[in-house]
């Protein structure tokens, strides 16, 4: 079966991010700030960059009404603070989160065992029968461009795919530390499976799988709280791999550049990164980390 072009992204932010305790027992992960606006901006940026017309974020119970007041509230006692001072133009970052395509805030379905899995699963009743659509994790950021279309013009190329993933050549010394693609066929870039953390002289290449997928309604018979894999957790690549065995799950290289914001190191390279791209002050930050050798 076909399946309708994607116009709706799921992205996940249901974890308890305990690496970044005691912060996240108050403000989701992915409310931290890149540059001037948090890590879930950028991401539900990536999608309306790429056509999306509806999103629905998957967060914790605490998490919920924060992203609902984000993504929202117009702060209409701000908007004119500003204008009786003739700032009206620093209101314009509002207005910009204000006019992103359609936002859904659900909290994961409790009942959900723990897993990656678990809040794609829980948004299972705003995705139709017959459409394909996305998922991102907002663990993951890209800078440079978005995957997010890279799915949506790779389904246009292969509307027989059960799913496609995107993919990042990362350098050999890491390859332990990530989910590991192995090809089924090169030529066509299909998936056999993927390698959680392999030992490094086992790992079948240098491709990493992230939290960029694009992904048809048969995803949902293998999401099933009964399907726990790897420490009890219920996990997508654990589906994708299923639906590789019955049909073509492509792969695709991202034109951009992939950071994760997993832990508070990598968190900070991507802030970084982000900071010196786009903020006009990145030559100070730049003189001031020289300094600091």
């Amino acid at each position: 079966m076909n399946y309708k072009t994607p116009t709706k992204a799921i992205i996940t932010d249901a974890g308890f991010a305990s690496r970044y305790l005691p912060i996240t027992k108050t403000v989701p992960k992915a409310m931290l700030p890149i540059g001037n606006r948090p890590i879930m901006q950028l991401v539900v940026e990536e999608c309306a960059e790429a056509g999306i017309k509806e999103i629905i974020i998957v967060a914790t119970r605490e998490g919920k009404p924060i992203y609902e007041d984000y993504f929202n509230n117009a702060v209409n006692r701000i908007r004119k603070q500003l204008a009786s001072q003739g700032k009206q133009d620093r209101y314009n970052p509002i207005q910009q989160v204000l006019d992103f395509p359609k936002i859904t805030v659900i909290e994961q379905d409790p009942s959900y065992p723990y897993g990656n899995g678990s809040p794609i699963a829980s948004a299972r009743k705003y995705i139709r029968d017959d459409e394909a659509f996305v998922v991102c994790y907002s663990d993951d950021v890209v800078f440079g461009s978005s995957d997010v279309k890279t799915l949506i013009e790779s389904y246009g190329a292969h509307p027989d795919a059960k799913s496609i993933i995107i993919s990042q050549e990362m350098p050999r010394e890491v390859l332990n530390k990530y989910g590991i693609i192995q090809l089924k066929d090169e030529k066509t870039m299909t998936l056999d499976h993927i390698v959680e953390k392999p030992a490094i002289e086992d790992a079948p290449s240098n491709l990493t799988s992230y939290g960029r997928y694009l992904l048809t309604p048969e995803v949902f018979e293998h999401l099933d709280p009964k399907n726990l894999g790897l420490d009890n957790e219920l996990w997508t690549v654990d589906a994708i791999t299923k639906m590789a065995e019955s049909g073509k799950v492509y792969v695709e290289k991202t034109k951009g550049q992939w950071m994760t914001t997993g832990d508070p190191k990598n968190y900070f390279m991507a802030h970084l990164k982000y900071v010196f791209d786009h903020e006009d002050y990145a030559g100070d930050v730049k003189e001031f980390v020289a300094e600091q050798k």
